[in-house]
């Protein structure tokens, strides 16, 4: 029996002094210089210093427990994340002392891949280990690239998008999908093997046009944005 919901998502600084402790646990281990850290760090105060990703997260989760409530549904709602506060060991932590045993764990990524899948199970075992022996199980939910709600509410943002556009523009307006880059070769080993691998740019091309189709739209463009990383790893 399930008792709870863990929504597990990558955190972001929420002030400024938060930007660079928190790239530190992005690129721990992957020998990024520190030269392109402050860099980054940059890029972050450039808006703020704060990442909507938590508060966005927040927001979600008051949305669901609004709707497990109207349903009658007892199912308490917890929030970690791999890279930044609420962290995912102290909050595996708070759910052994309430008492939890059995959870779920909806990731806020819906793409296959080491990033957008493989990484939470580690973190999911990282935390498991932290905790101990009775931590309590956490059973990964599916990835929801193609989920018909997921496909519909984006259909719905492209379509408000194309709205807002003045009227004399629309015909000759281009819809252009882009999502985050990968190494090459991270993509070629994305999913079972047996499936021959790119498992993420598929899903990817796959939303991408069950979303132009359900917004109306014959013709797209699909890109990718955001490479970092050496210069010399193809992407």
């Amino acid at each position: 029996m399930t008792d709870a919901l863990l929504v597990l998502s990558f955190g972001g600084p929420e002030r400024p002094d938060d930007v660079r402790p928190f790239l530190e646990n992005v690129t721990r281990g992957r020998g990024v210089p520190a030269e392109r850290l402050d860099e980054v760090v940059e890029h972050y105060l450039h808006f703020g210093g704060i990442s909507p990703i938590n508060q966005l997260n927040r927001e979600i989760i008051a949305r669901l427990e609004a709707d497990l409530e109207a349903a009658g549904i007892d199912l308490p709602v917890y929030f970690g994340n791999r890279n930044w506060h609420p962290m995912v060991e102290s909050t595996v932590e708070q759910m052994r002392e309430d008492g939890v045993r059995d959870a779920l764990v909806f990731t806020t990524s819906a793409w296959s891949g080491f990033s957008g899948c493989g990484q939470y199970h580690e973190d999911i075992a990282r935390a498991r280990a932290a905790v101990g022996p009775d931590a309590p199980h956490l059973l990964k939910l599916r990835q929801y690239y193609d989920h018909p709600l997921l496909i519909a509410a984006f259909a719905d943002g492209v379509r408000a998008a194309a709205d807002s556009l003045p009227e004399h523009s629309r015909a000759s307006a281009r819809l252009v999908f882009t999502a985050h880059s990968v190494p090459l070769g991270a993509d070629a080993s994305a999913g079972p093997g047996i499936a021959g691998g790119h498992l993420y740019s598929r899903q990817v091309a796959d939303a991408a046009r069950l979303v132009a189709a359900a917004a109306g739209f014959d013709e797209y463009d699909q890109v990718w944005q955001s490479r970092s990383g050496s210069p010399h790893v193809p992407w």
